[in-house]
């Protein structure tokens, strides 16, 4: 399993802030919102990262996350010089994808809680995954209805009247077959390559699964002004409340083997003395007395 973070786009919704920076850098909390679903990928075990980004701002992601080999992993970096829609991704990353399967995550949502989401990543096989969350205005996003067993039934988007009061989040499964059905989509109204439009072309073929994420879980779009401090205060919370961080590639990368110890303890040295290495440096003592223990 691949991964591809969405990065592009031209933030309009958080104008002016996005006037110098792309939204997927601006801090949520205490992080770069880049770091949420970069935390995601590398939790459920992906290596393999590929990042979309528009041409003046793809400097600024490398600078920030450079070829990935600090955390164990690799990131490719793929040009998006127009917002074309969320599945121009894959005909841009097509050459990384090659065979599949691939997991497409946008930059400006965040997950937290459970873990169906780190299962669903490592136990994907074939077809589409997409995951189902319960919303009270489901009017205002792309609405799944599906069965008991996870078939999916319809979609729709942002419908007056939906047929189902779960939201689709952004982060999408799918295998080999997503190049080639991006590749035959035509522009929508709004004259984008249409999500959505891949989706249903999985439901036409019955490979469209859906994976219900619990009422334990928090899934956050942080694309506009209010929702983007609605996920910094909601980050605060946790990370106050229960002494831990979100959306921390080191932490990640260490639980999940991709550095050792060692390495995980020469990337601090290279921090400066700041909350964040306190707090990393703590989690590196938890996990080598853990080894201790089972040693």
């Amino acid at each position: 399993m691949k991964g591809l973070i969405l990065a592009g786009g031209a933030g309009s919704r958080l104008y002016p802030l996005t006037q110098v920076m792309s939204k997927q850098l601006l801090p949520v909390y205490d992080k770069p919102m880049i770091y949420y679903p970069l935390t995601v990928l590398i939790a459920g075990g992906i290596r393999e990262i590929g990042l979309v980004a528009s041409p003046q701002d793809l400097p600024r992601f490398q600078q920030l996350l450079g070829d990935g080999s600090q955390w164990g992993i690799q990131i490719q970096y793929f040009e998006q010089a127009r917002p074309d829609g969320i599945a121009q991704a894959f005909l841009l990353a097509a050459d990384f994808i090659q065979s599949g399967p691939v997991t497409l995550m946008l930059g400006d949502n965040l997950f937290f809680g459970g873990d169906a989401l780190p299962r669903a990543l490592t136990e994907f096989q074939a077809g589409a995954t997409i995951f189902a969350y319960h919303v009270n205005n489901p009017e205002c996003y792309g609405v799944v209805e599906f069965d008991q067993e996870g078939r999916a039934k319809s979609l729709e988007e942002k419908p007056v009247s939906p047929r189902s009061p779960f939201a689709v989040p952004g982060v999408y499964l799918y295998d080999h077959q997503v190049v080639e059905i991006a590749r035959q989509l035509k522009p929508s109204a709004r004259g984008e390559l249409e999500i959505t439009d891949v989706n249903r072309e999985y439901l036409r073929r019955g490979q469209l699964r859906v994976t219900r994420l619990s009422r334990g879980f928090a899934w956050l779009d942080a694309g506009t002004s209010s929702s983007l401090f609605e996920a910094s205060a909601f980050v605060q919370t946790i990370e106050k409340r229960q002494g831990i961080k979100l959306g921390c590639p080191e932490e990640a990368a260490l639980r999940r083997g991709f550095l050792s110890e060692l390495a995980f303890e020469e990337l601090l040295k290279k921090m400066p003395a700041c909350e964040y290495r306190d707090y990393l440096a703590s989690v590196g003592v938890e996990i080598s007395r853990g080894s201790a223990v089972a040693a």
